[in-house]
């Protein structure tokens, strides 16, 4: 059967036999709602007699190669064209109808219900680019991209060269002819067309002057806030080009916030796509904003990392995305006004990689991609969040200057070619003088997360008379190898001062092995917080010594470092997680620290965190009464903060997600209404849909009022934000609805898929969502066959039954692990979401048994 996948040993057998030179891809745009015209010729040698093209088209009708007609009937399976009899230079044409894309992939059609014009985007890694043309789909291939577009003529076109001047080719149609690109692989080249709103500007450095551009629909021109954009390309264009020691590589850089985007950004070469919620119609935090920034400085940090130098296969995913990530974050602190990116990568994007390094699909940073389907998994917390904090730690170990002096030579040797890690750690090695190897080993090539904790004695007068710091292996998941790392760590020394708690000392050492003794802490009275791992600047779960757990729940918020204050968040989610903190303790002391929070990204943070302890990990008797518990706490910070501040908008959503009682959802109603208002809280657009979202999922607003404010919002986002909130109706119907359309039908674009199932699970509707758990588990294997695997991903995720946990759940789960029906990205994520509730279950056995032991008498002596 013809397959899809493409494996690593077959993408390396044809990369030692053809070399692509050149690519011409024709396309006509012109010829309806739902095929394309492509063509495409390649030009390319060859030291095989025979190989293979990629392509994804529903009709190939013509394939020339070097002059001799091939019948498409038996050499296209549907995935591959066969290329046989070549010679040492070779000329391919293949003529075919594309198909557009509602999914995200390939090359995605949408129409703006606002005024009905259409907006087309490609998005291609890791291996789309062959639905929209005939190629070589592996990142070593590289070749220049030439590209020539049909399209109607008011359009903009935008590609990887700067848009040229349209010709005239009929009525109402135009043609644009592109310059080839550099030597680039597939999966950044790009096209977007439609009638985009733009905004040009330019960036003038040290190495020359180059085209800038921000684009978004028409209808969102308006909200497109061009300025701040701009600005922070800038700085990012001007550090980046300081600290790699090499000029931006293309010729001009676009930035196009397009709709239904299926990842947050992609690194096209010179045209980068992003989500366009990125562009904010409504009032957003800092922390949005920030978060917004670390996507520009990403993609951006990809020109370099990624489009210039290119890994040669996907073991290096890993890679691409860590260091853009690890770049993005120095960059916004170095160069913009974001200053607490470190803060909030601690905050929000670290805990994802500590949750996904516990699953039992974790795998080493450098993981082994075999073939396609492993990559499309592996776009992960691991490869993104846990690499860059690997990189992080490397650069604290061979200090910041010799770090980018030998991300300068490596640059500077391998500009335009592939390269795998050994080639970045080799000019590493040179710059720093340290034998890398070891730190490979350790980081790189090894899974799970290792706990640090402190283990101290005093004296009856409170003088420590011994310190050492313990290094625990991994442990979850069982049967991880017992890799002790090396660790370079900030030791936080804090004292109550009152009305703060100050650091006043920091000792910094490296920690190796399972014991590193603490010298420095020997003779010192005890503190009142001693904090390991202060700064972040390593990979690892910490632990709390007893008199610093007992600071921290008692007085987290007068802790006056932002940094210390995330740290202490994450350690205590992390001992919610591992059941060793009931539901209901992390509940007190998120609400104890909460009032005096100050990153935004914290309380953002620490809010999902919330909602995930209250549905999965606080026993079921439990979880009304901690979501009133908090809700009446954010509502009473919400009224008592400053007017107009981010922190009000943070608590008043955060009341509105938790509010439970009759009560609580009239104050939402009225919000809603304008019966009750806070001063500076303006309900806004997408406001307005949380509040309403909120009362639909609780039974108190019916599809009538959902359709009344789609009508008043009658844009895409409006769309979106509509499926959710039928979705979350509390009745059978709804949600026999919602499966209908997203599990029995394949007519919904991505965006509004994503938006029903996200709506359909809801809290407090566990009855409503039992008789599903077994459709979910039936219907998966048919839809890993039927659905594109970004989409099919993205259903087993979103649909798996997460609330219900309980021992059914888990045991459906391992019927279908067992039947052999998956496939082994499929297995990979049911195996975790089986994981997460065997996890929730022993966390409600704790929150059960500490309830029980708070309602027990007291002993007496």
């Amino acid at each position: 059967m013809a397959d899809a996948n493409i494996t690593r040993t077959e993408a390396g057998d044809r990369s030692a036999n053809v070399r692509v030179v050149a690519y011409e891809v024709e396309l006509d745009l012109t010829k309806g709602p739902r095929r394309f015209g492509t063509t495409t010729r390649v030009n390319f040698n060859a030291t095989t007699d025979s190989s293979w093209i990629d392509l994804i088209a529903p009709e190939v009708r013509r394939i020339v190669l070097n002059g001799r007609e091939i019948d498409p009937a038996s050499a296209y399976d549907g995935f591959r064209i066969s290329l046989d009899g070549l010679g040492v230079a070779n000329e391919l044409i293949v003529e075919a109808d594309g198909a557009y894309m509602r999914t995200g992939e390939g090359l995605h059609r949408f129409v703006d219900p606002v005024d009905d014009e259409i907006y087309l985007y490609t998005q291609f890694e890791t291996a789309d680019a062959r639905r929209m043309y005939a190629c070589f789909e592996q990142p070593d291939l590289k070749a220049t991209f030439q590209l020539s577009v049909t399209a109607p003529d008011h359009w903009t076109v935008t590609s990887n060269s700067p848009t040229p001047e349209p010709k005239t080719v009929d009525t109402g149609k135009a043609r644009w002819d592109f310059t080839p690109t550099p030597r680039v692989a597939t999966y950044i080249t790009a096209l977007v067309a439609g009638p985009y709103y733009c905004v040009r500007d330019e960036y003038t450095g040290i190495h020359g002057t180059y085209p800038l551009g921000v684009f978004c629909r028409r209808s969102l021109s308006e909200y497109l806030d061009s300025d701040e954009i701009l600005q922070l390309t800038k700085q990012g264009f001007g550090l980046y080009e300081s600290e790699f020691g090499q000029p931006y590589p293309f010729s001009k850089y676009d930035q196009l916030f397009v709709p239904e985007f299926n990842a947050g950004a992609m690194e096209n070469a010179g045209c980068v796509t992003i989500l366009e919620d990125l562009v904010f119609r409504s009032r957003v935090t800092r922390t949005a904003y920030e978060q917004r920034a670390n996507t520009i400085l990403h993609e951006l940090a990809h020109m370099w990392f990624g489009d210039l130098v290119t890994m040669k296969w996907w073991d290096d995913l890993w890679l691409n995305e860590s260091f853009a990530e690890w770049a993005a974050h120095y960059s916004s602190i170095k160069a913009t006004r974001y200053t607490e990116a470190w803060t909030s990568f601690a905050a929000m994007r670290k805990v994802w990689a500590y949750k996904q390094d516990q699953l039992p699909s974790t795998h080493p940073i450098a993981a082994d991609m075999t073939d396609l389907a492993a990559v499309d998994v592996n776009f992960d917390g691991i490869t993104y969040a846990k690499g860059a904090s690997a990189l992080k730690q490397l650069v604290a170990w061979v200090g910041e200057d010799k770090f980018l002096e030998g991300i300068r030579a490596y640059f500077s040797e391998y500009a335009w070619q592939n390269t795998e890690l050994d080639d970045l750690l080799r000019h590493l090695q040179a710059a720093s003088g340290r034998d890398l190897s070891g730190w490979t080993g350790q980081w790189l090539r090894t899974s799970g997360v290792n706990l640090l904790r402190l283990e101290a004695t005093s004296d009856d007068s409170g003088v420590i008379t011994s310190a050492t710091i313990v290094q625990e292996p991994p442990t979850s998941p069982p049967g991880l190898p017992e890799v002790l790392r090396d660790h370079r760590i900030g030791i936080g020394l804090y004292r109550n001062e009152g009305q703060r708690i100050h650091r006043y000392s920091l000792i910094e050492m490296d920690v190796t092995g399972s014991r590193t003794p603490v010298p420095d802490l020997v003779g010192a009275v005890w503190p009142d917080l001693i904090l390991l791992n202060d700064g972040d600047q390593t990979f690892a779960k910490i632990r709390l010594d007893d008199v610093s757990a007992r600071t921290a729940v008692r007085h987290l918020g007068l802790v006056d470092d932002p940094m210390a204050r995330t740290l202490l968040w994450g350690a205590a989610w992390d001992m919610t997680r591992d059941a060793e903190m009931s539901c209901g303790d992390f509940i007190d002391l998120l609400i104890s620290g909460l009032a005096a929070e100050t990153e935004v990204a914290t309380v953002h943070a620490a809010l999902m965190q919330a909602r995930a302890a209250i549905d999965q990990y606080a026993c079921p008797e439990n979880s009304d009464r901690y979501s009133v518990k908090l809700a009446d706490h954010l509502l009473g910070l919400a009224e008592s903060g400053e007017p107009g501040s981010d922190l009000q908008l943070a608590h008043i959503r955060g009341f509105a997600s938790f509010a439970t009682t009759p009560v609580q959802l009239d104050t939402v109603a009225a919000l809603l209404a304008g019966d009750q208002t806070l001063p500076g809280l303006v309900i806004d657009a997408d406001l307005r849909w949380h509040l309403l979202q909120r009362l639909a999922a609780r039974g108190r607003a019916d599809s009538e009022r959902i359709e009344a404010e789609a009508a008043r919002d009658a844009t895409s986002t409006g769309q979106r934000h509509k499926a959710l909130a039928l979705a979350a109706r509390p009745t059978a119907e709804a949600k026999d609805q919602a499966w209908s359309q997203a599990v029995d039908s394949d007519e919904l674009p991505n965006a509004v898929l994503n938006a029903t199932m996200s709506g359909f699970i809801q809290p407090g509707q566990r009855d409503l969502l039992r008789p599903f758990a077994n459709r979910y588990f039936e219907a998966l294997p048919n839809l890993w066959k039927t659905r594109t695997p970004d989409t099919a991903k993205s259903m087993t995720n979103l649909l798996y039954p997460h609330l219900l946990v309980e021992d059914a759940t888990v045991a459906a789960a391992d019927r279908l692990l067992a039947d052999g029906t998956l496939t082994t990205a499929a297995r990979r994520l049911v195996a975790e979401g089986r994981d997460s509730t065997v996890r929730a279950l022993r966390a409600q056995a704790k929150d059960a048994g500490a309830v029980s032991a708070s309602r027990s008498p007291s002993r007496q002596p």
